[in-house]
């Protein structure tokens, strides 16, 4: 089941006894459940009906004590479970000691009046654990990973149509360009251009420009992308707001290598034939980072990334040991890059 199916059928009264989710894409995470909240309890209700633990220092058989026990004033209370280790792979640290034998029995037979709902902030569940597989066999388990870069896309625009205004082509790529793929950023920010809009309004890529404000990570990522396409003047003004706003040159020149060894990772992996989402699983980057990554690396040949990558090795040597000055050096970097 997916996460659309299951709110569906949440909607509809039809609700699982224990939810596993898990995922990295915590906001989304959070969405079902203040949903779940909301279809599943009334307001007045939820002082009586909500109940948190965390299994880093909580026993599941705690957990397993207060599902089994009738809820006080209210006829449904959900749980729910932070966990650190028990649906994942590797080796539980803590010092608490689960009896998963009881989480196991309780699963075979859940309380009608209670629903388990565990948050795994973790790529992947143990798929050999006998935990994960009952979840499986008698509950939900949804995965929150994050979106393709069209659903990216899409998902700012539903979020400035629920606030009734609209993109225009093109805003909502130059937003995810100027603030990053992080949901919760995004949400904010399309918060902020649909207020200046106004409602029935619409974002323009100038107001998306003017607003939104890239942090240094976007901003060296927009630089790397006026390198690609030959605009040396823009990505020189890139460079020297980055100095206005007092950033480091050896940390300029390191967020530059970093996004030149992504490009020639997504390059060499794109050409084994990996598609979008398997090279952001495997490098650990969002599938928007990906494509664009993918774009830049079609403006360069292998030789010319690792020749690059070599100048940038040499140049952070340089500039930590005095060898040449760090503003000059790349000054001179990027003029002989553009060349």
């Amino acid at each position: 089941m997916d996460v659309k199916a299951a709110v569906k059928a949440i909607r509809q009264g039809d609700v699982s006894p224990v939810y596993l989710l898990y995922g990295t894409e915590k906001y989304q995470m959070n969405e079902f459940t203040s949903l779940m909240e909301d279809q599943l309890l009334q307001k007045e209700e939820r002082d009586f009906a909500i109940v948190h633990y965390d299994l880093a220092d909580t026993p599941i058989q705690e957990v397993v004590e207060e599902a089994e026990m009738i809820p006080f004033m209210v006829q449904r209370k959900l749980i729910f479970v932070r966990d650190a280790s028990v649906f994942t792979a590797g080796k539980d640290s803590g010092k608490v000691e689960h009896r998963m034998e009881s989480l196991l029995e309780y699963i075979g037979n859940p309380a009608e009046y209670s629903v388990l709902i565990f948050l795994v902030n973790n790529e992947k569940l143990d798929e050999r654990k006998k935990v994960v597989k009952a979840v499986k066999s008698a509950g939900t388990v949804l995965s929150f990973m994050p979106m393709g870069s069209d659903e990216l896309l899409r998902w700012i625009e539903k979020k400035a149509k629920q606030r009734e205004c609209s993109f225009a082509p093109g805003a909502a790529e130059m937003l995810v360009r100027n603030a990053g793929t992080q949901l919760q950023t995004l949400a904010a920010e399309v918060d902020k251009l649909c207020l200046y809009a106004g409602s029935g309004g619409t974002v323009t890529t100038d107001i998306v420009d003017r607003l939104v404000a890239r942090s240094t990570e976007q901003n060296v990522f927009a630089l790397v992308e006026e390198i690609a396409n030959l605009r040396l003047d823009q990505a020189l003004g890139i460079f020297y707001e980055l100095l206005k706003q007092k950033e480091e040159p050896i940390k300029i020149a390191a967020l530059i290598a970093r996004q030149f060894r992504i490009i020639l990772q997504v390059k060499d992996l794109g050409g084994q034939s990996y598609s979008q989402q398997q090279i952001a699983s495997q490098l650990g980057l969002h599938p928007y980072a990906v494509k664009i990554a993918g774009e830049q690396a079609r403006k360069f040949q292998p030789n010319q990334l690792k020749a690059i990558l070599s100048r940038l090795g040499d140049l952070d040597y340089q500039m930590k040991t005095g060898a040449i000055d760090k503003v000059l050096g790349l000054e001179l970097f990027l003029l002989r890059l553009a060349g």
